[in-house]
């Protein structure tokens, strides 16, 4: 984890599609973590969460609003730590081996634009301070692709 910021903005840097940058990222997370069975995004469509680039198993493809720790953590624009997911309220279980979860909302100019899924079948798995290495790496996003009119124009 400790070069992941490093990393993740060399794979971005000169690239402009946005489909390609999420796929490289969300390969180099599963990579770069341990104990890991699901990484990805979903990008805000329609007034939902639409499945986006991922490594892992088939996933949900539409994600509602007030359904699931991703709609959680988008609705309430704070990143999300939950070390049972089996406890969570209204989880969406789209792989049943998950069994912790870390999702870190994406915002655009105050406008949702997605969120940075990730699934552990281990219980309590996700650490704050990795939670705040990927939110570096978020911002960074978010950052480059405004800079090359990727997204927010």
């Amino acid at each position: 984890m400790k070069y992941l910021q490093q990393q993740a903005y060399s794979l971005m840097d000169g690239e402009t599609d946005l489909i390609a940058i999420l796929s490289n990222l969300s390969a180099l997370i599963n990579e770069t973590m341990d104990d890991i069975n699901w990484v990805g995004f979903y990008l805000y469509k329609d007034d939902h969460l639409v499945l986006g680039p991922f490594q892992g198993k088939t996933a949900c493809i539409h994600l509602y609003p007030g359904k699931g720790v991703c709609s959680h953590a988008l609705e309430s624009k704070k990143t999300t730590i939950v070390d049972d997911v089996h406890e969570f309220p209204g989880h969406v279980a789209c792989d049943s081996a998950s069994r912790s979860e870390l999702v870190i909302p994406m915002y655009v100019n105050d406008e949702p634009f997605g969120v940075l899924d990730i699934d552990s079948p281990s219980l309590a798995r996700f650490s704050q301070e990795e939670a705040e290495v990927l939110e570096k790496v978020i911002v960074d996003l978010l950052s480059y692709l405004q800079k090359v009119k990727t997204i927010g124009r």
